[in-house]
């Protein structure tokens, strides 16, 4: 018998049957529309609440594959690009979709460093949020209004102003954090030190003071260039695929982006590193593991950085955080909080309950531990996230900008509510 790249479906309502054409291991959703009751129905949709098992896009960005606990930006083993590549040429993988050679990163990083003020507008509208305003609240807006004055943004279709955009908004975002951070705590503002590195440039912002050149520990500097490569791009989990939807209305960059960091700004993605924070503070030490473990499985608390919507083995980006860990503690000492999650994680692991169901620590579990022992608060975590998500937001911005199957995202709705009514004058009702 022939095997045939096909799906044969029989609607029992009427008894006729269809065969669906399978692409990439896909079905298309239009192709149920020619399942229907009689020639007045709509036609069979799928119905996926958080598009649990729907494909809307076709991605050459990144590929993530939760079964084997693999990540990889354009075919780069994660943990490859982690050990020997730099944030700056990770951004160029994903946005260009090589590895830049010598010259081209040259020009690349010039590019972006020459890029890395904000106009002095800016930092005017900055200043004006309250004084305890939260930081990813601050960001937000912030490159939103960067719009404004860019208005040649909105030039879509010109490759070069696309490619002036994306490095604008690589260069600003951490200049954008670290103003954020320091309005939040009350001091000036920090301009760039363009001699500084990427990530050197955004510990100056934060941190320096009084001193008349800033001189970032290498080690620190160092770890923030990996945290950032480790959160480059993850498929289209809920920012990434806010900024292909607002996108798609064929929006500029800044404000498609400032979607993006809103959806992450949510708890349940880019905070989720600050609820494993407060969770290892709850526990307070590590003798205390048992008890929080058996409320765990009693189900009267929640296991924060366990498990993954995509990962059902071990995230690949856990496993090198750890090694990084180790490498700032030799620099900011070893933070006890280290030690409950080491404990935490190991008598977990060791339970049926967790193993049966996969429930693996996940970048999250670690991030925020390091990012607490390097001396960032913990309300400016997300941004920090925002800041190393950038290029992948954008890369997968332009790939959907160029994609001619793409079309302004439009998901269908299952109408619940009531049929036709008439309306009642409000002294009847």
């Amino acid at each position: 018998m022939t095997k045939k790249n096909s799906l044969s479906i029989t609607d029992n309502r009427t008894g006729k049957s269809y065969e669906l054409p399978i692409e990439n291991g896909s079905i298309r959703a239009l192709d149920l529309r020619q399942i229907k009751e009689n020639s007045e129905d709509f036609g069979l949709m799928a119905y996926d609440p958080g598009f649990a098992n729907t494909a809307s896009v076709k991605s050459k960005v990144s590929l993530v594959d939760g079964e084997k606990g693999i990540l990889m930006y354009r075919g780069y083993p994660i943990e490859q690009l982690a050990e020997q590549s730099s944030f700056l040429e990770v951004a160029y993988l994903l946005v260009c979709g090589e590895l830049p050679a010598k010259d081209e990163f040259d020009q690349w990083s010039h590019e972006i460093t020459t890029h890395t003020f904000l106009h002095e507008n800016v930092k005017k509208l900055m200043e004006g949020f309250r004084y305890d305003a939260h930081p990813m609240g601050i960001f937000v807006s912030t490159v939103a209004a960067l719009s404004t004055f860019y208005p040649d943004s909105k030039n879509l279709d010109d490759a070069e102003c696309r490619k002036h955009q994306i490095q604008r908004l690589i260069a600003k975002t951490p200049t954008i954090a670290a103003f954020a951070y320091r309005h939040r705590i009350g001091l000036p503002y920090m301009y760039p030190d363009n001699d500084l590195s990427y990530a050197g440039n955004l510990l100056n912002m934060m941190y320096r003071t009084s001193e008349a050149k800033y001189e970032p520990d290498p080690v620190l500097e160092k770890a923030l260039d990996v945290l950032f490569i480790l959160h480059g791009d993850h498929g289209q989990n809920c920012s990434t695929s806010s900024m292909r939807f607002v996108g798609s209305s064929e929006v500029d960059p800044y404000c498609a982006m400032a979607a993006a960091a809103a959806a992450l700004y949510g708890p349940l993605h880019g905070g989720a590193n600050e609820a494993v924070l407060r969770m290892l503070r709850e526990i307070g030490d590590k003798k205390n593991v048992p008890a929080y473990i058996k409320r765990v499985l009693n189900k009267e608390i929640r296991l924060m950085g366990f498990g993954h919507r995509v990962y059902k083995n071990y995230d690949p980006r856990a496993t090198f955080i750890k090694k990084v860990a180790d490498q700032v503690f030799e620099v900011t000492g070893r933070n006890p909080l280290i030690d409950v999650a080491l404990e935490l994680e190991r008598i977990a692991l060791q339970d049926e309950y967790f193993v049966s169901h996969k429930l693996f620590p996940n970048v999250d579990f670690y991030s925020g531990i390091i990012y607490q022992a390097m001396g960032f608060p913990v309300e400016i975590f997300p941004v920090l996230f925002a800041i190393g998500r950038t290029p992948g937001w954008l890369a997968q911005w332009q790939e959907g900008h160029l994609d001619p199957e793409q079309r302004i995202a439009r998901p269908r709705q299952l109408y619940m509510g009531y049929g036709k009514r008439d309306y009642v004058p409000i002294g009847k009702r």
